[in-house]
Order: structure tokens, then sequence, then C-alpha cells
């Protein structure tokens, strides 16, 4: 019998080490103290392993005093491992050193029992006819049993604290190991108190050490497992079907049967409904993903669907299950924020960044398709605002992306631009451009009790490169539309090379600018006024360029296009200072005379006028008389009340100030009575334009007396030829200008000319 047990025990002690050294190597973070464990382990069981085949009292001693130095090392590392496999952080606290103090004591005391026999004795009795020792217990003996049961029961303690505390799912893997502990502890315990010869209960240890091995590194909760995949699968967001390999519905999760509206303890027809909703559902696949939209009355929803095999060990298929996510909330807000990011949000219509990657597309791709892009405007769009307000400026907006979409076909795009203006892109040959224009002729916006007349202008170009930016091709229709913007019989121009030159010409010389008023390749000539006696008493300041490489320019190639840019308020200042520094020059038959100077409508936007020719006077110390001011009616446009504000301060200062073109437009006469003047300028172009010239002389002497009832100073320009002198001074005309008398004429000869 003895044989019989030393055969198991050396079974349960190679088997105890072949695991220690496999969790050794084991790269969990528990495989460590299971190792240790299993070592100590190892040591009791050998010390009974000696004293089932000692016969003899020494070694019998020497298996005793392994056996029990082997219980602390094994109490030692099962509160270890219990503290890490029970992620207990105790080692925070000093009361853990409570049980490393007893143990270690412990250990101790049986180095001294040679000594002093305070810890046990051996008697020997017989077992199976043969001599056997046991263990004869004094005072060290029971204090080796205190220390070991309290590491044990703290042992013990810890387990069931955390077999209470966690979820029911998750004790089983505490309480399988703590029900091992108390039988191998209770065995323990009934070979204690019954002092049996030979301990069995060290197979109830080594059969503890094998479970925690398993249970540490192997041991999968499946039962676990499956709750948690099921409670996980019941909570997720999309439907789950599960089917066995004869495509059965074995399991559904509450979405699941909420989408199919069935029963779940009812899932035989799981596959036919399935099968009726959607269109594919990846039969012939073992896994398979697929987005699908199913559309009822104007809802429309949106799935994504996916298949997955499920095998077993031994890869062979045993079902498969099907997961479906609605999406219609996701698909619905990415659209809107597509639309949203591609669409402007008053009109509905494209928006510009978007407009030009589409029209990008069209034209490179569809290259033997010719296309035209087109430019819309609203003509005095803030009018419409500042007038009826923005609510009608935006009906206003609407009601012109409504009309694009009337007339536009479906192969055009069109967008919003800006503001007041839209782009459209379409081919070249869909459109009529006469009835596209009549149309435009008749754009009213009805708002309640009346109706308003929309001005738009359309620039075209048609496009003959597709490779060239569209911001270029809208530039070009943009630029079309411009020669057009101060017309209202006509609403559509087509771009031209003209144009495109015309930009190029505008572009070279305002880059000339600065170096010409730098190198004075600007100069002013002067056109002399006359008296009645025919005397020159002075002379208009008029701007002409001597450009070096275009020759001499005249003022109509160059000043349009400072007026349109602003930098005639540079030219203006220019021409300014130089009329001073010739009026300071002037002496002697001379030192009376004047130059009239002109200001554009531009120059009271950008600068301080008065101030700016205030200083120059007073720089050159010259009379402010002889320093005369021109301005034309269209300065007093706008702002009437500012501008008039500053001319009383000119004349205030001594400056005589000059209306040029009167007659031309249509409110002088409505202004005259008001505004601060000292010269009244007739143009004799007033005369010739005429088709009645009777009618015309009346109106012409009625202008001059009524200058005169004023107290103003009549001066008519474009006077050409001596019976249109006779005539003017007849008619009481004080001052004359025009080629009878001379042209405009440089400085110097104009110098000669007065000498």
């Amino acid at each position: 019998m003895r044989d019989v047990f030393a055969v198991v025990y050396v079974l349960l002690i190679v088997l105890l080490g072949l695991f220690g050294v496999i969790s050794k190597r084991s790269t969990k973070s528990i495989g460590l103290a299971v190792s240790y464990l299993l070592f100590t382990f190892i040591v009791p069981i050998t010390g009974n392993l000696i004293l089932v085949l000692s016969e003899n009292e020494l070694l019998s001693t020497i298996g005793s005093y392994t056996y029990f130095i082997g219980m602390d090392l094994m109490a030692f590392s099962l509160f270890d491992f219990t503290l890490a496999y029970c992620n207990i952080s105790w080692k925070k606290h000093k009361n853990i050193y409570i049980i490393y103090a007893l143990l270690t004591i412990d250990i101790i005391q049986y180095f001294f029992n040679p000594f002093f026999g305070h810890a046990f004795g051996m008697e020997a009795i017989t077992v199976d006819n043969a001599p056997y020792y046991r263990l004869v217990p004094y005072a060290g003996q029971e204090f080796h049993r205190i220390a070991v049961y309290f590491t044990f029961a703290t042992s013990l303690g810890v387990f069931i604290y955390k077999t209470i505390r966690v979820p029911r799912i998750y004790a089983e893997k505490y309480y399988v190991i703590l029900f091992t502990m108390v039988l191998a502890g209770i065995w323990q315990s009934y070979y204690i108190f019954t002092r049996t010869p030979v301990d069995r209960s060290m197979m109830g240890l080594a059969v503890c050490g094998i479970l925690i091995f398993y249970f540490s590194l192997y041991f999968r909760p499946f039962r676990l497992l499956d709750r948690m995949l099921a409670n996980i699968a019941s909570k997720m967001s999309e439907a789950i079907y599960f089917f066995d390999a004869s495509k059965r519905c074995i399991w559904a999760n509450s979405i699941g049967c909420t989408l199919l509206d069935i029963d779940p303890d009812n899932l035989e027809n799981v596959k036919q409904r399935l099968s009726a909703m959607f269109d594919d559902l990846g039969d012939e696949q073992a896994n398979w993903t697929s987005r699908q939209q199913i559309s009822s009355g104007k809802d429309t929803r949106y799935f994504s669907l996916e298949k997955h095999l499920v095998t077993d060990a031994k890869n062979k298929k045993i079902g498969y299950f099907l997961s479906i996510q609605d999406n219609t909330k996701d698909v619905l807000r990415h659209q809107r924020e597509i639309y949203n990011a591609t669409h402007d949000n008053l009109t509905g219509l494209f928006t510009k960044e978007y407009l030009f990657n589409l029209i990008k597309e069209k034209v490179t791709k569809n290259s033997a398709t010719n296309y035209s892009i087109a430019y819309f405007d609203i003509r005095n769009f803030k009018m419409v605002n500042d007038i009826f307000g923005n609510d009608m400026g935006d009906k206003v907006l609407i009601r012109v992306a409504e009309w694009i979409k009337e007339n536009a076909t479906d192969e055009w795009v069109y967008g919003r631009l800006a503001g007041d203006s839209f782009g459209v892109c379409f081919p070249t040959g869909s459109i009529k451009l006469g009835p596209i224009e009549r149309r435009l002729s008749r754009f009213i916006i009805s708002n309640d009790s009346f109706d308003q007349n929309i001005l738009m202008h359309v620039g075209i170009y048609r496009v003959t490169d597709p490779s060239i930016d569209v911001s270029i091709m809208f530039d070009r229709a943009h630029l079309a539309q411009t020669t057009i913007k101060n017309e209202y019989n006509k609403h559509i121009a087509v771009y031209n090379e003209q144009m495109r030159d015309q930009v190029l010409w505008d572009q070279k010389i305002s880059a000339d600018l600065e170096k010409a008023l730098e190198e004075r390749q600007i100069v002013p000539y002067l056109q002399p006024i006359v008296n009645n006696k025919g005397s020159i008493i002075g002379a208009e300041a008029l701007v002409r360029w001597i450009h070096p490489e275009e020759g001499f320019l005249a003022p109509f190639k160059f000043i349009p296009v400072f007026e349109k840019n602003g930098m005639i308020v540079e030219v203006d200042k220019y021409i300014w200072r130089c009329a001073c520094e010739t009026l300071a020059s002037w002496t002697d038959k001379r030192a009376d005379m004047f130059i009239s100077v002109n200001i554009s409508p531009k120059d009271f936007y950008f600068i301080d006028v008065y101030a700016e020719i205030k200083d120059l006077v007073e720089e050159f110390k010259i009379e402010p008389s002889r320093l005369r001011i021109e301005i034309t009616e269209t300065v007093m446009m706008t702002d009437a009340e500012k501008r008039m504000a500053i001319l009383k301060k000119f004349r205030e200062s001594g400056f005589i100030v000059e209306m040029d073109d009167f007659g031309s437009g249509y409110s002088s006469l409505n202004q005259l009575k008001d505004m601060p003047i000292d010269v009244l300028k007739i143009d004799m172009k007033f005369l010739s334009k005429a088709e009645d010239n009777k009618r015309a002389e009346t109106i012409l002497r009625n202008i001059l007396r009524l200058s005169s009832d004023l107290e103003l100073c009549s001066l008519t320009e474009g006077v050409e030829t001596e019976d249109q002198y006779k005539m003017l001074n007849e008619m009481g005309c004080n001052l004359f200008q025009g080629y009878y008398f001379a042209k405009p004429i440089s400085v110097a000869d104009f110098e000669k000319l007065t000498a």
C-alpha cells in the first residue's frame, strides 16, 4: 500500500513540475505566480514521499522537516497567487506583512527544533508490517499550524470576498478554485486531527495545484462568454440573426425582431421576411457585405448588410450570422451636409466652388460639345435693398434663380457666384440669344401691390480652350457684361478678343502710371480761355501722356481707364501740382492769368479734395482765385449736401468754382439755384446736336441770360468758328474757349503765345 502512494506522489511531483515549467514560460501576467505555487506544492509532497518510503527515524525526520517547511512555502506562494488572481492591491498595505512575518518565524523555529525539541518528535508504529515513523506534535508544531491555517484562511477569505463582489457571471473563475481549496483544506485537517499514518491529503493539494494551473492559464469561461455575447448582441444597434447550417434562424436580437415585426419565440419566418424586404441576402457567398435601400411611398430607408460564416475547430461550416444596420439617419444627414456644402442657402442653386468643379468636369469630359459660360448680374441690386428692404432683395434673388431654372435644360449647370451674380454653363447651340434678350427685357418682380422691373445684364463667353481655369472663363464673361452695364435696352453681350485686348491695355497703362508720374511722361496741356475782347486771360489744364513706347496718348485712351479703377485721383493730384507750379512761375504779363483744373467725382471718394488743393496753393504761394476749380454736374449726383459744403469752403477761401458741361444732364436747372458756383461752362455741342437750331439758339440765349441774372460768369467751350464767336458775344457770353482760338498746347507753347 505504501508503494502505491509513493508511485502516486512521484507522478504528482512530475506533473506539478511540468506544469510549473509551462506556467513560468507563459506570457500571461499570472503565469509567474502560478509557477511558484506549483513548485512549492512539490516540496510538502516530496516530504510525504520520504515519510512513506522511510523505515528509519532519521530519514523520517528529514521528511517531516521537508514537509513542514514546504507547507510554509506553499502558504507564502498561495497567498501571493491569491492577490494576483483576484486583483487585490493589498501589497500597498502594511497588514500583509503580518502573514509574511508569521510564516518566516515558523520556518526559523524549525531550524532550532534539533537543538530544543520544541516543535515535534517522532514515534515508531507499524504500517503494512513495516516500521513507520509519525509525528508527535509539541508547542512549536501548534504555532506552525496556526501560521499556515491563518494564511490559508486569509486566502480563502479573499476568494470568498471576490466571489461575492463580482457579478454572478464572473464568479465561476473564482468559486471553482475556492471549492477545490476548501476540499483540500478539509482533507488536510482530517489527516492532522485523525493522526492517519500516511498523509493522503497531499493528493488533494496536488489536484488543487493542477486545477489552479488550468483555471488560471487555460480555462475559458464559455458560459460567461455566451452570456456576454448574448447581452452584447442584444444591445447592439444593428439587427442580428444567427442561422444554423441549414439556413434556419436560431436566434435574433430584439432589434432584429422589431425590424421584421416578429415574435422572438417564433423565428420560423425570418428567412422569408428578410428575402421579401431585401433584394439580396448573399446566399451564395460565405462572407458578404451590401448596401441596400427600401422605398415606401416618399420615404426611403438605407441599410448596410453583413454576412459572416461561422466554422468549428475543423473549419466545417456550422452556420452564419447576418447583421443589418439601419443607416437612414446617417445617410440623410450626410446627404444634407453634402447639399448644404454644395448649394446656396437662399436660392438652392449650386455654390460657386461646386459649380466651378461641375463646369470643369463637363467641358473637359465632353470635348466634342461646344460650351458657353454666362455671367448674370442684377443692375443696381444695392438700390433694390436700400429702397425696398432686404426681404425684397432676397425675393429678387430667389426669382432670378427660378428664372434660370425655368429657362434651363438638363444639359445646363448653374449656380450663385456672389451676392447678386449668377453663373451658367450651357451647350452653345442650346439657346437662341434673341428670345432670351426679350425675356430679360420683361423681367418683372411682383410684390403685393406693385410690380418692379429688374434689369439684368448677361455676359457670355464661348469656351474655345477647355483647359483654362473656370474662373478665367467667368472673368471673360464678366468682362463682356461690364461693356453694357450702363445700358438699359441691351441685356446680353458676347465676349470677343477686342475686349481682352482692352483689358490688357488697361492693365498695361495702369502698371505704367507710377513710372509715368515719376518721369513726367504725363504733362499738362493748356487750352487758352479768352474774354469778349479776344484777349487770353487764362487756360484750362488738360492731361496728356507722352508714352515712351506708345507715343502721344490722347486722353480718351487712358482717362476712362483711370476713372474706372480709381487711379484718376493720382493723375488729378499730379495735374493740380503742375498747374500750381506753372502759376507760381508766371510773372509780368501772366501774373494775373488763371488755370482751371478738373476735379473728378472719384476724387471726392478717396481724398480730401479741399485740403489737397488748399495745401498746394499755400505751398506755391499763389492766390486761390488763380487756380480755378472745375466740376461737372455728375459730382453732385451723390452726397449733394456734402459736396455743396465742400464747394462753399472753396469759395470762402477765395477759389473760383466752375460748373462744366452745363445742360448735358437733367438735374442742372434744379440744382443751379443752390449750387455754390461762380462760372457756368456751356458746351457748343449743345447747338451741333440740335435738330432745330433756332430753338437751340433760343435756349442758349436764355441760359446766358439766366447766368447773367444769377450773377454767374458764362464760359462757352467748343467755339470753332468766327461766326460762333460773334453770335455768342452778341448773346452776352463772357468767356470763350475752343479751336477757333487755340487747341490745347504745351505750357511752353502757351507761354510763347502769351509772351
